[in-house]
């Protein structure tokens, strides 16, 4: 494709941006995301080449993760901090590199206020956060002068480690969307108030590091623009906020969406695409300052239509870097169906930062493991079998065969994907249906062999060096009484639409699976079964998913689409579901314990509101034509169910490793194979890559 071609395709979004005294090479921004790599300089190699590939990979500026400006501000003790001389200099390996490749590069300066996750946490009053348990002390007056000085301090020493600008964090509910707020300020002195009163500490934050870095440095300021808490800030003050730190220096104005403890999702696959865009773009009449449009922005198309429609100036993206350093490189080259699009799945990457964890990306485990994880070419290429083309085996395959292994990938199925093709279904996941077109382009790419519709046994591998077996899970099954009865039927068998449920149904098992069962039950329509066709079941399927239209799913979890109301709420009005569901576990306590840290919350409160009746501590009776008979707490009830979904568990299957080693051939066990307690596709991904680098 020509360069006139490929340069048409987002003309808006690879075209420069001119700051006066810098210009960026295009519109994509890297948005600043917590890696882990922050928090020790011993980590500040595996941070520059993480940032190194980014910028290699085309984008115009990086946002760091959060560097807090003193140890008051930290996240959690020994985080990123920037307060002293000698830790400016740590940072030119990263700015250096970052610089060698043509990008631009600012830090960001977070000062994580009353979320600060230790007894250091200070904050404008003394008013816990609702997800910390560390009470914070109010800051005095010259507290809140100390802290300012530490703003313009840390921005100074930015300057001095090679960055071209900061960027100061004044959203996501951390300590300036803290004064800014009434919420959560109550001070009754020159620093709360009135609205006034409440933002001259952000104003005079940006107003002293433009002061003390001069002109020629980019001050991005992340303004909370819709706070989905309640008490939140109305639109009228957002507008003087933005108002005011454009008069105090700032030169690009970057959007922030929620704050951590709000009940809204932001950034999770269930939101739709560009969900909040309408933000920024509400904001851009109000000033002259460059705009950023942000989450959940993830493929060029998405990110180019804003730009097109003069929602903003540039386009924040971080988890999609995460996934794929390349992102704007192929997208600039006319190959964005190349892209490994970021699912947002949350789970390598979010959860891992709240777990105390590096993070990492579930569709890209090299993602902050540049230095440790590197598909090199091999000089002795081997002959590879994979068998099984689910995630594991998809990823093992293809790295296999990049790095220059002969590679032949065999699975039963008449298409690649494994149990993706089950999830992509689910209301809330259809984003899991792009990992799959992107492994269908790296299949051809790297020369993959692929043999679908095609089962193996142990004689057919036997010329081959290496033999990976993805052959996945079966259900497990369970038993009690009437376990073998009509009613009782397989989770794969709903989800694949093989069997449609009637209009009440009991699911066993409140796993992820579970979850995810329900999920689909309570938004699939119950249809006459005579009548059933997976085609129109299909489209009813996306017609019912809300993820894939904004306004229902703003009607859903009651954010106000003309973002006017204080914090952006109004009521949320979810639609009926379409089945009466019971969702049931054996074990008692919290139904879902051991889903996601950052995600977990959403699934248990979207199946709230569908009125799905989550019970623990279930003892299960028997079944019969009548229904489900149950004991919970001592006390026994029939649930009047025409259906029960089983979703307890599965079982590796391994018939093909029992045969291989039969015959002395030991296999590589790899994803549900391997390990198949609760399907895991981060660790299945991880592990098929692993080992391809390793051959």
């Amino acid at each position: 494709m020509n360069a006139q071609t490929t340069a048409s395709a987002y003309p808006h979004l690879f075209s420069p941006l001119d700051l006066g005294f810098t210009t960026l090479r295009n519109r994509v921004l890297m948005g600043s995301m917590h890696t882990g790599l922050e928090d020790r300089a011993s980590d500040f190699p595996k941070l520059a080449a993480y940032f190194g590939e980014r910028a290699a990979g085309g984008v115009g500026l990086i946002v760091t993760g959060g560097f807090s400006p003193n140890m008051m501000g930290w996240l959690t003790p020994f985080a990123g901090k920037l307060s002293w001389p000698w830790e400016a200099g740590k940072h030119r390996q990263v700015t250096d590199v970052v610089h060698s490749h043509g990008a631009k590069i600012c830090l960001q300066l977070l000062h994580a206020g009353r979320y600060s996750y230790h007894p250091l946490s200070v904050a404008p009053s003394r008013i816990k956060s609702p997800i910390n348990p560390f009470k914070p002390r109010a800051l005095t007056g010259f507290g809140v002068d100390r802290t300012i000085s530490a703003y313009a301090n840390a921005a100074k020493l930015a300057r001095d480690g090679g960055y071209d600008g900061v960027e100061v964090m004044g959203s996501e509910g951390y300590l300036i969307n803290q004064f800014m707020s009434a919420r959560t300020n109550r001070r009754s002195d020159g620093w709360g108030g009135d609205l006034s009163k409440r933002m001259r500490f952000a104003t005079e934050i940006v107003r002293r590091v433009r002061e003390a870095c001069g002109p020629d440095f980019i001050i991005i300021y992340r303004l909370s623009m819709l706070e989905l808490v309640p008490e939140g800030s109305g639109w009228e003050e957002i507008v003087a906020q933005a108002k005011a730190i454009e008069a105090a220096g700032a030169t690009i104005l970057n959007t922030g969406i929620g704050w951590h403890e709000a009940r809204v999702p932001t950034i999770a696959t269930s939101v739709p695409r560009a969900a909040f865009a309408g933000v920024t773009a509400k904001l851009r009449p109000e000033v002259k300052l460059p705009l950023v449009a942000t989450n959940r922005i993830n493929t060029p198309d998405v990110a180019e239509s804003i730009l097109a429609d003069g929602g903003a100036d540039l386009i924040s993206m971080a988890r999609p870097l995460l996934a794929d350093p390349e992102w704007a490189n192929k997208a600039r080259a006319g190959r964005a169906d190349r892209i490994n699009t970021c699912i947002a799945c949350n789970q390598a990457c979010l959860d891992h930062v709240f777990e105390q964890k590096k993070a990492s990306c579930l569709v890209n485990p090299r993602a902050c493991a540049e230095t440790e994880l590197n598909y090199i070419r091999t000089n002795r290429p081997k002959r590879v079998a994979v068998i099984g083309a689910g995630p594991a085996g998809l990823a093992c395959a293809t790295v296999a065969a990049e790095r220059g292994h002969q590679v032949t990938l065999f699975d039963a199925a008449d298409e690649i994907g494994g149990q993706f093709n089950i999830a992509k279904r689910i209301p809330g996941k259809e984003e899991f249906d792009e990992t799959l077109r992107y492994f269908r382009h790296r299949i051809e790419d790297t020369g993959v062999e692929l043999r679908l519709s095609t089962l193996v046994d142990a004689d057919a591998l036997k010329n081959f060096d290496e033999i990976v077996l993805a052959t996945g899970i079966r259900p497990r099954k369970v038993d009690f009484p009437g376990s073998d009865h009509a009613k009782v039927v397989g989770y794969l068998d709903v989800l694949s639409g093989r069997i449609k449920p009637g209009a009440r149904v009991a699911i066993v098992g409140a796993g992820g699976i579970g979850f995810d069962t329900a999920e689909y039950l309570v938004h699939m329509p119950v249809l006459d079964p005579a009548a059933f066709d997976l085609a129109p079941l299909h489209s009813a399927f996306e017609h019912r998913s809300p993820s894939l239209d904004v306004e229902r799913w703003m009607a859903e979890w009651g954010v106000d689409p003309t973002f006017s109301s204080p914090g952006g709420l109004r009521k949320p009005s979810p639609e009926p579901p379409t089945r009466e569901v019971w969702l049931l576990q054996r074990s008692p306590g919290k139904l879902g314990a051991k889903l996601g840290k950052t995600t977990g919350w959403i699934h248990r409160a979207a199946l709230k509101a569908k009125q799905v009746k989550m019970l623990g501590g279930v003892e299960y009776l028997g079944i019969d034509d009548s229904g489900f008979r149950i004991r919970v707490d001592g006390k026994e009830q029939l649930l009047p169910v025409d259906h029960v979904v089983v979703c307890a568990g599965q079982e590796p299957r391994r018939e093909l490793a029992d045969a291989l080693l039969a015959v002395g051939v030991t296999p590589h066990l790899i994803g549900g194979a391997d390990v198949a307690s609760e399907l895991d596709a981060k660790r299945a991904i991880a592990q098929g890559s692993r080992l391809a680098a390793g051959f």
